[in-house]
């Protein structure tokens, strides 16, 4: 589990197609590095990766074929020189973020961003290549003033169209130089993580909304069809 506040930019290098070295020679690199043993999850742009081997400034890991559908972990479209690390939430540790799984729902792509006197407004939407994934995965969790990680940074949606086509988000200038979303350039790829809280409730709610969708259905034909 973490909340989204990412801790250190890092270096990504790919040694095989699965395989991983994370190089941390930036600012708040201690953060990450101190303490840090096999086994412990670290949230690579918002993926969350098994620490396999550790190495006097960094770490290695193996990432599933899953992860490298669903992430642009090895993808070409990965624009950002950097990737955002943050290490897992400890018990009693402070969540100013959101909850934050690792589970990385789907890829979105920078549509535009542009600069506030307070903020930058970053809007996101599907690559072209991958609006399936988009509709199925992420465009029904889409809600204004709801929360989602984008590349492990945790956000606010600011606005969102009804049919969950886009959204934009209002990333402050702290958020906005110590991450990499200042990186990312237009049409440039994101990893997105929709709120678990969404999709819990959705799944509870699915039963009943199936027993509804049965009770439409019903027809005299198909009463008589069964001896009423």
């Amino acid at each position: 589990m973490f909340t989204g506040l990412v801790q250190s930019l890092g270096n990504l290098r790919l040694l095989t197609e699965d395989r991983l070295e994370i190089l941390c020679s930036c600012s708040g690199s201690e953060l990450i590095l101190t303490d840090l043993s096999i086994g412990d999850s670290v949230a690579v742009d918002g993926a969350c990766l098994t620490v396999e081997q550790i190495l006097p400034q960094g770490f290695i890991a193996t990432v599933s074929p899953e992860t490298l559908d669903r992430t642009t972990i090895g993808q070409k479209d990965r624009t950002s020189t950097y990737v955002n690390l943050e290490t897992s939430l400890r018990v009693g540790g402070k969540i100013g973020g959101h909850f934050v799984t690792g589970h990385i729902d789907g890829i979105g792509r920078l549509v535009s961003a542009k600069a506030t006197a307070t903020s930058w407004e970053l809007r996101f939407a599907a690559p072209l290549s991958l609006t399936e994934q988009w509709s199925s995965y992420l465009s029904r969790y889409l809600v204004s003033k709801g929360s989602i990680s984008v590349n492990g940074v945790s956000l606010t949606i600011a606005d969102c169209d009804p049919g969950g086509n886009w959204f934009t988000v209002a990333v402050i200038p702290h958020t906005y130089a110590q991450t990499n979303l200042s990186q990312i350039q237009t049409d440039g790829w994101v990893n997105l993580e929709a709120d678990i809280l969404g999709k819990y409730v959705e799944k509870l709610l699915l039963p009943q909304h199936d027993r509804s969708r049965e009770r439409e259905i019903i027809t005299p034909d198909f009463l008589a069809a069964n001896g009423y």
